[in-house]
């Protein structure tokens, strides 16, 4: 089984009891940094794809980044009640993670590996390794290959429109592989 219908799996079971809720993208990052890229990037596929069932905040265009997030978080929480969000960030990591994609059961914690304190999203995240961590991070960030950032944004893209069309069976009655 290929890593992203692996990636896939775990996401779907994630949100299968969840399912009743709005689903809401938050893609972190800004354009301003090739590697802190990877959210917008991801939301700006998403939003071309004029998702059935998953709202996406945080595109190139309008980036959710350290200045606006708690305004986004706020704003999400007074027009969706109770939804089920989902994080997606960029990270650092060891040389041998570089290009991975990781679901977690947990919130994204934005700006950590920078010593940020900012809000934690949602209730589950994704993440992309997309270059080391550990010294000069943000140098690091903004001397990140395009290539590989925009690789993995178009796979954690692939992942939300599988679970999105995951939804549209549900939502449909149908129950499958999908």
């Amino acid at each position: 089984m290929s890593a992203i219908n692996q990636q896939y799996l775990q996401l779907r079971t994630l949100i299968k009891n969840n399912s009743h809720k709005e689903i809401i993208v938050v893609c972190v990052g800004t354009d301003r940094s090739t590697g802190d890229s990877l959210g917008p990037l991801v939301g700006t596929i998403l939003q071309e794809k004029r998702l059935e069932h998953i709202h996406v905040f945080g595109t190139i265009d309008y980036p959710v980044h350290a200045v606006n997030l708690h305004s986004t978080l706020d704003g999400i929480s007074k027009q969706f009640r109770n939804p089920y969000v989902i994080g997606i960030d960029a990270t650092l990591g060891r040389l041998k993670a570089v290009g991975e994609i990781s679901v977690h059961n947990r919130p994204l914690r934005p700006g950590a590996g920078l010593g940020k304190e900012l809000p934690e999203v949602g209730e589950c995240s994704i993440t992309g390794t997309v270059n080391v961590g550990g010294f000069m991070e943000i140098f690091v960030l903004q001397n990140t290959r395009l290539s590989l950032v925009m690789k993995m944004a178009k796979d954690i893209a692939e992942l939300i429109i599988l679970v999105d069309k995951y939804l549209l069976n549900i939502f449909q009655g149908r129950t499958g592989p999908c």
